[in-house]
């Protein structure tokens, strides 16, 4: 009788194909958990920046209707900083002016300029869209921030929101528009 010594070579075979499987679907989880984080990330961006500007608001409450623009704010909708740079202490400001200024600062962070590598602007979110809505005149009631990005996958459109649909920024039948809506009751006395 003849033993056997060694490997065989389709024994070696065999167990590369097994090895490269696991490896692919490794690399399969690996890249599902990069897109999962960047879609969790573009959503925690989006509800920083409906609280920060419903907080604005509520301390301003005196000028609501300054807030809420006549179209929906999109990439450098507001043009150049205001002339009056309320930041500055030295500066005094009215609330018409403050308003202004800080609208135009949150669409900023909307559109990631707060956030440069060079010239380019590296934060925020991915094609935004931001659609504001209250009460008109500026009167108490509920005011409505909708935030519309760009998700890296495919998703329903969501029917939450209008905000940012048929731009074409978010795919032909908005596949990839995403949505968050935030809705909350400001007093303005």
């Amino acid at each position: 009788m003849h033993q056997q010594r060694g490997v065989s070579l389709i024994e070696v075979l065999v167990t590369l194909v097994l090895i490269s499987i696991a490896l692919l679907g490794s690399a399969s989880l690996q890249v599902l958990s990069k897109r999962a984080n960047s879609e969790a990330a573009q959503r925690t961006i989006a509800a920083q920046l409906a609280n920060d500007l419903l907080a604005r608001m509520r301390g301003n409450r005196g000028v609501l209707d300054q807030y809420i623009p006549a179209a929906s704010l999109g990439h450098a909708t507001l043009g150049n900083a205001p002339a009056l740079d309320c930041a500055d202490q030295a500066v005094t400001c009215t609330s018409d002016d403050v308003a202004a200024y800080e609208l135009w600062q949150w669409e900023q962070q909307l559109d990631g300029a707060m956030e440069l590598a060079g010239d380019t602007a590296t934060g925020g979110l991915i094609e935004p869209t931001a659609c504001l809505t209250g009460p008109v005149g500026g009167d108490a009631g509920v005011y409505e921030v909708a935030i519309a990005w760009r998700g890296g996958t495919e998703h329903p459109d969501p029917e939450i929101s209008d905000c940012g649909a048929d731009s074409g920024l978010y795919g032909d039948n908005n596949e990839f528009r995403h949505v968050l809506l935030m809705r909350t009751f400001i007093d303005n006395d």
